[in-house]
């Protein structure tokens, strides 16, 4: 197929290129070092890392790289790019660590605080999705064409309304906010996965929703909105603005939902987060 961005290419081979990376470490007992923050890093995160910077520099040297594991970048220069990559070389790293499959990379385009496009690669299996605004969204298995995505504001008849959430991140406002939203749409399914995976459940029609007020990163998010975004979903504020990623002192994200476009129960979500 002919992809809608002439990057894209090349960011979908360094993707699976940095999953490559990592797969020697998953399960071999990797020793694990906590940063400052004392979120956990490993050898295979630094691998992937390696592996996506080479091949950005490579691909597009004039647009700099934000990656979690190379984040300390002063805000006065980060506010001088008019694009960056931002990236999560290994998203799930206690999945990872645990000896599950659901980790992946994240590479995102950003320009002027927008996702351009995103790119998640699932080393495990080889699966990748992409996609961005305008620009549609599909999904590749090894030795498959690519299928396209689009979200789904509801569900077959006779199919629950599935809600997906962390695995490992929840909080007394996110059960508040399920409970709220049980009533709205009826009886909910709960599907808990790991790391971005959780945009693309939403992308693929998969769930109809992923709301999330507890902590993120902007590489944790930026590839999957991308995904979403171009399955005609959306990610916004509890406020209902669009999620951006402006140049700014925190790299932290505020409190997000992640929703297919056009969902008639939207208003009702964002009632319950007090917009």
């Amino acid at each position: 197929m002919t992809l809608p961005h002439p990057l894209l290419e090349g960011v979908l081979a360094i993707a699976r290129d940095a999953g490559e990376a990592i797969l020697p470490f998953w399960r071999a007992g990797v020793e694990v070092t906590a940063k400052a923050d004392d979120s956990p890093v490993t050898a295979a995160d630094l691998a992937a890392h390696d592996v996506i910077v080479a091949g950005l520099t490579r691909l597009a040297p004039d647009i700099p790289i934000l990656s979690e594991e190379d984040c300390d970048v002063p805000l006065a220069q980060r506010t001088g790019w008019d694009q960056w990559w931002l990236v999560d070389p290994l998203d799930g790293t206690k999945e990872f660590i645990s000896g599950s499959e659901e980790f992946t990379v994240n590479i995102a385009l950003v320009k002027g605080g927008d996702v351009v496009f995103g790119v998640v690669a699932m080393p495990v299996n080889g699966r990748c999705w992409w996609g961005g605004a305008g620009l549609g969204a599909w999904c590749s298995n090894p030795g498959e064409a690519p299928q396209p995505l689009q979200s789904q504001p509801l569900p077959a008849e006779g199919e629950p309304f599935t809600v997906v959430a962390s695995r490992r991140h929840s909080s007394p406002e996110q059960q508040a906010l399920l409970a709220g939203l049980e009533t709205a749409v009826g009886p909910l399914s709960l599907t808990s996965v790991g790391s971005s995976l959780k945009f693309c459940l939403v992308a693929e029609g998969a769930a109809h929703c992923y709301p999330r007020l507890a902590p993120t990163s902007q590489w944790d998010t930026a590839a999957a909105q991308g995904v979403l975004e171009g399955a005609g979903g959306e990610v916004v504020d509890t406020q209902g603005q669009p999620f951006r990623y402006p140049a700014r002192d925190s790299l932290l994200n505020e409190y997000f939902l992640a929703l297919p476009g056009n969902a008639p129960w939207r208003a009702a979500l964002l009632a319950l987060c007090g917009a």
